[in-house]
């Protein structure tokens, strides 16, 4: 798995605590620096890779050179560029994909792209303009209307409910939209006010305040029942897909598959299974630290070393069962019954068996959150770790 942070927008979003920064037009500069760090690292590169994902930010303010020069520090790297990646995903936004048009969407095809993530968030142009998104629902429309055109038959879409002044009526006239195009996949977040977001300074100034928790709670069941009635599976607490289509990069994270991260902002997993007690894989944690000047600094030709950007953490045996709990329990595929009662409190386990806030998943082996319990998913993972 290989991921790739573009840390640059268009405008920045109301709710958006990712690090990203104004576009302003350095990506010559930004890409020969990721070509460097790549190159620097290509022993984390080792085999074929099943996935790319190259997120942000919002990479599709670069232009096609841009992508084409990062498939080709790739294959420089040693990553075989004939066979392609099994997935292949580009976040997009629909401003991007309607202004530069079909070349540049065939031209992403022909790179190997073979997934459109595309942040949507919500169909009523009151509601984008609040979140200072630069599309409108039209635009939204047009932008999938123009990905179909190009023969992409794997998109995902973006939505956000739990917002306080939405009202179910228009998160059902959302809903209503996303399944009129019909996409592959969907991703739907609750809106949470993070330190450092604009939203977040709007809330300490009483000019926000948060969705009760009802609200997020009748929206959230009410996007759980559209999509399962279209025929959506909802394999992970905020994503569905029709069958075929689950997002196979995303599943790896959650099922605590090594990762290579490269962009400042970026996080890796390196794994060595076996290597402590009870059969845990040893897992090392690294991270580039979220400063596009100081990461451009270091890869320049007169740079300081790598460890100027980059931070790391070993994973103790506690943390490792901690977090592939934490991760399996978010899914429907769940958590082995025997790693729980060799790793979580088994008071609490056999309570929440009776009680039914866990239940047998479609593995017998394996127990899951049900789905009408996802939404207190944080709840139940916390009282059993």
């Amino acid at each position: 798995m290989i991921y790739v942070h573009i840390p640059f927008c268009g405008s920045l979003c109301t709710y958006c605590d990712f690090y990203s920064e104004i576009f302003s037009g350095r990506e010559g500069e930004f890409i020969k620096a990721l070509a460097a760090e790549i190159g620097t690292r290509k022993g984390e590169l080792a085999g074929k890779p099943d996935t790319l994902y190259i997120g942000g930010g919002t990479p599709s303010v670069l232009p096609l050179s841009a992508f084409s020069m990062i498939v080709g520090a790739l294959n420089e790297a040693g990553v075989p560029g004939d066979a392609g990646f099994r997935e292949f995903t580009v976040e997009v936004n629909p401003e991007d994909i309607v202004q530069k048009g079909a070349g540049y969407i065939e031209g992403l095809a022909a790179l190997g792209v073979n997934r459109i993530s595309m942040g949507v968030q919500s169909f009523d142009d009151g509601m984008l303009r609040w979140m200072k998104r630069r599309h409108s629902s039209a635009t939204a429309v047009k932008a999938y209307g123009m990905l179909q055109d190009a023969g992409f038959r794997n998109i995902s879409i973006d939505l956000i409910f739990g917002i306080s002044h939405m009202d179910d009526g228009m998160w059902l006239k959302t809903l209503d939209m996303a399944l009129d195009l019909a996409p592959q996949h969907i991703s739907a977040y609750q809106l949470s006010v993070e330190p450092g977001s604009a939203l977040a300074a709007m809330a300490d100034s009483g000019k926000y305040s948060e969705a009760p928790g009802e609200q997020c709670r009748r929206q959230y069941d009410i996007l759980c029942r559209r999509l399962s009635d279209a025929g959506y599976h909802h394999y992970e607490i905020s994503n569905f897909a029709l069958p075929g289509f689950e997002a196979v990069h995303n599943s790896a994270y959650w099922g605590h598959v090594p990762y290579a991260g490269f962009g400042p902002g970026a996080h890796s997993l390196r794994v060595k299974e076996g290597s402590l007690p009870e059969g845990l894989p040893a897992c090392t944690r690294s991270w580039n630290i979220p400063d596009v000047r100081e990461y451009l600094r270091c890869y320049s030709s007169q740079g300081p070393s790598r460890s100027s950007v980059s931070q790391s953490e070993t994973l103790s045996a506690g943390q490792v069962a901690l977090e592939r709990i934490m991760l399996g329990l978010r899914t429907d595929r769940g958590v082995e019954r025997d790693f729980l009662e060799r790793h979580a409190d088994r008071a609490r386990l056999a309570a929440m068996l009776s009680e039914g806030l866990l239940v047998p998943a479609q593995d017998p082996l394996y127990v899951r959150i049900p789905e009408d319990s996802f939404f207190i998913s944080d709840s139940i993972i916390a009282d059993i770790v």
